[in-house]
């Protein structure tokens, strides 16, 4: 009797534990969310607050103004109210939705970021896709081939490219392609989203966003796609000493199969936070990518703000750009929780 209670098969677990289960995990994971958004809020606030610097001189340099107008200036955009006052009003106005005015703009900040938005998500979601596929791709032909001549030249590619300055190599990528260098000329537009004398029409219009997308584009991959090619090589070099793929060969599976069905998909799972993580940077966009090529995206127009120093902007776009960052976060987990059987058994 008590061999046979011994090997009898565990119980499953009970259909309502297992969503109190979910309930908790889910629970905790958007309660953290919150929490790091409102302390992300806070630290926008005060970390942009001790910019040098005076907005109201700086919107008004060039111009002839008195003192006067200077603190009638101030009095305007709520620069001369006391710190703790300004931070108040801040967080009222960020329960409501409301992230404020821009002084360079005079525009509502979320107008301005959802005017920005588009054209970022569009950059940056490109080459993201692009750097995943080529970086997955690589990674794993290069485990599965480990001390190869592939192996080692697209390792070195890619970290030489990943350690490049990403505004030098923009303005070498710049340089070649757009402007031409000797004989050859420039193939590609050298800044901008679109030209100013393209036809009318849908195609004419898709057509030259899309030969200007290249160059910001080719840029932004070949700085990211190391990291998922580091990652996924390492991740599958680690799955390919485990018994499971012993066992699949010595059922008679070809290597491809045996790397494509079972070391591929296990070798995936750390890849997926990196993937998730990098989707919310795509809200962020790229400050230098986008200020090198004149991309009127959110990074151009950080950068515009901080030349002020724009505060209601330089908050605004602050605070979706960690939103986006926490969000991702908190996806990755539920979606790794639901890949990984390790992670809800814990």
């Amino acid at each position: 009797m008590a061999d046979l209670l011994a090997n009898a098969p565990e119980a499953a677990p009970e259909p309502g534990r297992a969503r109190r289960g979910l309930g908790t995990f889910l629970a905790a994971k958007l309660g953290g969310g919150l929490v790091s958004l409102f302390l992300v809020a806070v630290l926008g606030f005060f970390l942009f607050r001790v910019m040098p610097g005076d907005p109201a001189r700086t919107m008004t340099r060039g111009a002839p103004v008195s003192e006067d107008q200077l603190v009638a200036l101030r009095a305007r955009f709520g620069l001369d109210q006391p710190l703790w006052k300004q931070f108040l009003d801040f967080l009222g106005n960020l329960l409501r939705g409301d992230l404020g005015t821009s002084y360079t703009y005079s525009r509502p900040v979320g107008d301005l970021i959802l005017e920005r938005l588009g054209p970022t998500l569009l950059l940056v979601g490109t080459a993201t896709v692009l750097a995943v596929v080529l970086g997955l791709w690589t990674g794993t032909r290069a485990a599965w081939r480990h001390g190869s001549a592939f192996d080692k030249s697209s390792t070195s590619i890619a970290l030489t490219l990943w350690s490049v300055p990403t505004f030098w190599l923009g303005l070498i990528v710049l340089m070649v392609f757009g402007v031409g260098m000797g004989p050859f000329p420039g193939l590609f537009p050298v800044g901008g989203i679109s030209s100013p004398d393209v036809p009318d029409g849908l195609l004419p219009q898709v057509l030259d966003v899309a030969h200007h997308l290249v160059l910001p584009a080719l840029t932004m991959v070949a700085v990211i796609y190391a990291e998922y090619l580091m990652v996924m090589r390492s991740s599958l070099l680690e799955e390919m000493g485990e018994d499971y793929l012993t066992t699949a060969r010595a059922k008679g599976l070809r290597e491809d199969l045996v790397r494509r069905r079972h070391a591929v998909p296990n070798a995936l799972l750390p890849t997926v936070t990196l993937i998730f993580l990098r989707l919310g940077l795509v809200v962020m966009g790229a400050i230098t990518v986008e200020t090198v090529f004149s991309w009127p995206g959110l990074g151009l127009l950080t950068f515009e703000a901080l030349r002020v120093p724009d505060l209601p902007l330089l908050q605004g776009i602050f605070i979706v750009m960690a939103g986006s960052v926490i969000l991702m976060n908190v996806l990755a987990d539920m979606l790794y929780r639901g890949l990984d059987p390790r992670v809800r058994e814990s």
